[in-house]
Order: structure tokens, then C-alpha cells, then sequence
């Protein structure tokens, strides 16, 4: 694994906020998982996954918190799960210990990284359709907070990095995505109609639309795009049996 197969957030965040997020380049898995694939649960080699695991850990340091992302929007604190032997469920994790790094994984999906102005606090955040139309973010940004879900408040001190996902020229949904982001102010301008009840759906501007719900402004996004970027990065979508990217951000 060297340079080139490992990006850092481009955001203005505080010195001693780390961040890394993988290619699919770098590891040691093959065929369709070739080949840093960090992925346990889509029946690639588990000696190979680890290995790719354990050649990132180096470059984090950290100890790393991973999650069984279920598409929810339950939430831990990272440090609680240093010493599990299973992940916990979880869509989201958060850390002001300096303990651990949080840890998400991708493949279309939006990774969504967040840190306060101050640098004692980090998230990451993985947003697929369902737990973005449930208000992860939010409930995120409060945890970050100290906040009850129910609270959300509004936080002028929230930095967040939206990373490589499915680009809005290529995720195609139906009726029912659009409809779920209904209570979301601006939502249909993420939406652009295609024959047959269809859309090309931006997770960024639908991300973007939901920070901003809770005073989330400073926000940086990546321009890549999973699907239209095979050589980069890892699709579902395109290619359904495939591995995984991961997202990790730490403090220092």
C-alpha cells in the first residue's frame, strides 16, 4: 500500500484531525475483490481482507473501530468497541477520546466524515439512501453534540467531508427514494427525472441538504464518482460482487 492508494480529506480541519479513505488499488485480494478489499461479509478470502485490513491500520496507527453497517441509523462511540470481538450495528460512530479512529466502509454509498472547529470531536457517517432519508446525519451532529436524537439543534461548529460515492449522472432510482426525503427541505432539486417514473438521485446535494437542516454549512465534497470509476474505486451497483473502501478519521 503506498501513497497512491489512499486519499485524505481535503477540508480545512483542525491539524489534529487525521483522516484516510482507501482506493480499491493497494492490497492483496483478487479477482472481483482485487484488491484492497476491507470487506469481511462479501465472501472474499478472509486472510486476504485481514491482511488488507492490517496494511491501513499501519497507515492509521490508530486502533480502528469497524461496524456491521445495517442501512440504520444507530450510532456508537467508537472507543466503547476497541475490545469487541464482533462489530457493533451501527450506521455511524463517534470518538472525543482520541482513543480510536471511526471506521466506514463503501462501495456507492456516500462516506461522510465530520469534525467540530475545536478538534475534540470526529465522526464517520455511512450514508446509503435509507439511512440518509432517516436523518443519520442529524442524529450524528447531535451525539457530536451531546444532544438527544430527538433535539437535533443547530450547530454552527460542524465540519463535514463527503467523500467518493455514485454520482448523480449514474444512481438511478424510483419514486420511492424521492419520496423518503420528502420532510427535507429543497430534496426534489436532487432529483432529476427520467422516462418510467425514474430519477438520477445526487446523495451529495441530499447530504448537503441535510447538514444544512441543522446549521451544517461548511461542507466540502469530493468529486468522484464509484460507479464511473472502475479503476479507482469499488461499485455495487456496476459490479455486485465487489469489495469495499473504507473512511476512517481520527484525533490526533
Amino acid at each position: 500500500m503506498t501513497e497512491n492508494d489512499f486519499f485524505t480529506a481535503d477540508w480545512h480541519a483542525p491539524d489534529n484531525v487525521k483522516t484516510l479513505l482507501t482506493y480499491r488499488t493497494g492490497g492483496v485480494s483478487s479477482g472481483a475483490f482485487a484488491s484492497l478489499n476491507v470487506g469481511l461479509h462479501v465472501n472474499d478470502d478472509t486472510q486476504a481482507v485481514l491482511e488488507n485490513r492490517r496494511l491501513v491500520q499501519e497507515k492509521v496507527g490508530k486502533p480502528m473501530v469497524y461496524l456491521n453497517q445495517t442501512h440504520g441509523t444507530n450510532i456508537v462511540l467508537a472507543c466503547d468497541y476497541l475490545n469487541a470481538t464482533t462489530p457493533p450495528d451501527a450506521d455511524a460512530c463517534w470518538d472525543n477520546t482520541g482513543k480510536a479512529a471511526c471506521v466506514i466502509m463503501t462501495a456507492d454509498c456516500l462516506p461522510v466524515l465530520l469534525c467540530d472547529t475545536d478538534g475534540t470531536t470526529v465522526a464517520a457517517v455511512h450514508c446509503g439512501w435509507r439511512s440518509l432519508a432517516a436523518d443519520i446525519l442529524p442524529k450524528t451532529v447531535a451525539k457530536m453534540e451531546r444532544l438527544p436524537e430527538t433535539k437535533f439543534g443547530v450547530s454552527q461548529n460542524i465540519l463535514a467531508f463527503c467523500g467518493a460515492c455514485i454520482g448523480k449522472t449514474a444512481f438511478e432510482v424510483g419514486t420511492e427514494v424521492r419520496q423518503a426525503f420528502a420532510h427535507i427541505s429543497g430534496y426534489e432539486n436532487a432529483f432529476n427525472p427520467l422516462n418510467n417514473n425514474k430519477f438520477l438521485c445526487d446523495l451529495h446535494l441530499l447530504a448537503q441538504l441535510s447538514l444544512n437542516s441543522v446549521g451544517v454549512s461548511q461542507i466540502t465534497h469530493s468529486p468522484h464518482c464509484t460507479y464511473n470509476e472502475p479503476d479507482k474505486f469499488f461499485s455495487y451497483r456496476k459490479e455486485h460482487t465487489t469489495g469495499r473502501m473504507l473512511s476512517a478519521i481520527w484525533l490526533a
